[in-house]
């Protein structure tokens, strides 16, 4: 069987509180009021029924995982349990916690084994939209589908009738017997765009319809959970402002714009009205060169107010947000190199200097600052509270979706001026962007690329804050 067009398209460091104990045991200390969660490989429904089930690897029986949904300031407790026939760990992305509940396998914890589990205890910071993933051989275990939404709510939510948590989802399968491509190694993965679906889903669902009312207005918060694509999308009959970005709220709502750009691991706020008449739809849409295609609906039945409202308020801001000192910042420069097409001769892997085909050998196609691997020493040792002006140099000819973990950064714009904090920026081919941040929060923090084909084939650094 072949899919259609259509389908084709849519297609232990500081305060390190975790215990990797045998999945079978229990520790009575640590065991009153934490909930489970455990990874496994199960069955889901995600083609059509006149299709096989597709064996996923899933935080439970379904993809996304289960929503996770706190308020700002309290406690995330989770036992990971690891019932994956690989070791795994969870990183809570965008979140600013503790370096030893990042849940970087080979960084900030061991991985997980099979059979065993650890307990991820941690305060939520901030409120905003998050997530969460796999993160040990995460170009495979992410594409099988571990992750799942993190929601932090704000003490005084906005003025919206509801929201919706919108996960989008990039799925290779094969199309003989819809079951996902176990070729994670491929080259051409690796070395060209990352690794590109041929089956989309939002929520799990090819063909998620929800129901609205004219001029209802929505929160809509977008994840975008893929390996590789990028998603330009357009939002039909609705009409809004942009109020957050990477869970952090913007100092003012902006209007959307013709397209909004979400990069892998990017996350956007939205206030909008349903602005298409009682009877019609209006949805959520890809942007492809031959056209627009159907992500999710909204079918209008009925009316809610007979006008819209005013712009909505800003979201409140979280903690400790300040602008960096620039003036006082030390200067970092991350030059990125490799890939198809690219001009890389040689790079540094394990210590020793490889020609470009000696390292394709190694399965490396990528540098960061010539190397062409994860490093011992760290790109930069940072004192608490340093601010830093990193120059990402993108040498490369395709995009890159840079991730910080355990801070939030803003971009310097050309004349000066300091952007929005993200906590990932999509840097695009043959591109020179510049970030800065605070170092403010202790520990050994990953920054690699979101493509995440990218980062085990060479685009993976970290940095240390002391």
């Amino acid at each position: 069987m072949m899919f259609g067009r259509r389908d084709v398209l849519r297609m232990a460091t500081a305060a390190g509180l975790g215990s990797a104990l045998p999945g079978g045991g229990l520790a009575a200390a640590t065991d009153a009021g934490i909930e489970e969660l455990r990874a496994r490989v199960t069955p889901f429904r995600l083609l059509p029924d006149d299709y096989p089930m597709t064996e996923i690897w899933g935080y439970g029986p379904t993809a996304p995982g289960p929503e996770i949904r706190v308020r700002q300031g309290d406690r995330v407790a989770r036992r990971f349990v690891n019932d994956l026939p690989q070791g795994s760990s969870i990183h809570w992305h965008g979140i600013r916690i503790a370096n030893g509940m990042d849940g970087v396998s080979g960084l900030t914890q061991e991985p997980v084994a099979p059979g065993m589990r650890f307990d991820y205890d941690f305060e939520a910071p901030d409120a905003g939209t998050y997530w969460y993933h796999a993160h040990n051989r995460s170009w495979e275990q992410v594409a099988r589908g571990l992750h799942g939404a993190l929601i932090v709510e704000e003490a005084t939510p906005p003025d919206v009738d509801r929201e919706e948590v919108m996960v989008l989802g990039d799925w290779l399968l094969n199309p003989e017997t819809g079951q996902i491509d176990d070729n994670f190694d491929h080259p051409m993965m690796m070395s060209h765009g990352g690794r590109i679906g041929n089956y989309i889903t939002v929520n799990g669902r090819s063909d998620l319809t929800l129901p609205a009312r004219r001029h209802e207005r929505l929160r809509l918060r977008l994840i975008n959970a893929s390996n590789a694509r990028i998603f330009p999308l357009t939002l039909p009959g609705l009409a809004g402002w942009v109020v957050a970005l990477d869970g952090m709220p913007l100092d003012a709502p902006e209007p959307i714009g013709d397209v909004l750009v979400l990069g892998p691991a990017q996350r956007a706020d939205l206030i909008v009205d349903v602005v298409a008449d009682a009877g019609g739809q209006a949805g959520l849409d890809q942007v492809e060169e031959d056209g627009d295609y159907f992500l999710a609906a909204f079918d209008v039945t009925g009316t809610a107010a007979q006008t819209r409202r005013g712009t909505p308020a800003p979201l409140p801001p979280n903690p400790n947000t300040g602008l960096p000192d620039l003036s006082a910042a030390t200067p970092l420069r991350l030059v990125m190199a490799g890939g198809a097409m690219g001009r890389m001769q040689s790079a540094v892997l394990n210590g020793t200097r490889m020609g470009f085909r000696e390292l394709i050998a190694e399965g490396r196609f990528w540098a960061l600052n010539d190397m062409a691997a994860m490093t011992d020493t760290p790109l930069a040792e940072l004192g608490l509270g340093e601010p830093v002006r990193l120059e990402i140099v993108n040498e490369t000819v395709f995009p890159h979706a840079m991730h910080l973990h355990g801070m939030h950064f803003r971009e310097v714009t050309a004349d000066g001026a300091l952007g929005p904090l993200r906590d990932t920026l999509l840097v695009g081919g043959q591109e020179t962007r510049e970030i800065a941040f605070t170092a403010d929060n202790p520990g050994d923090w990953l920054f690699h690329c979101h493509m995440l084909s990218h980062a085990a084939s060479g685009m993976t650094t970290w940095l240390r804050v002391t």
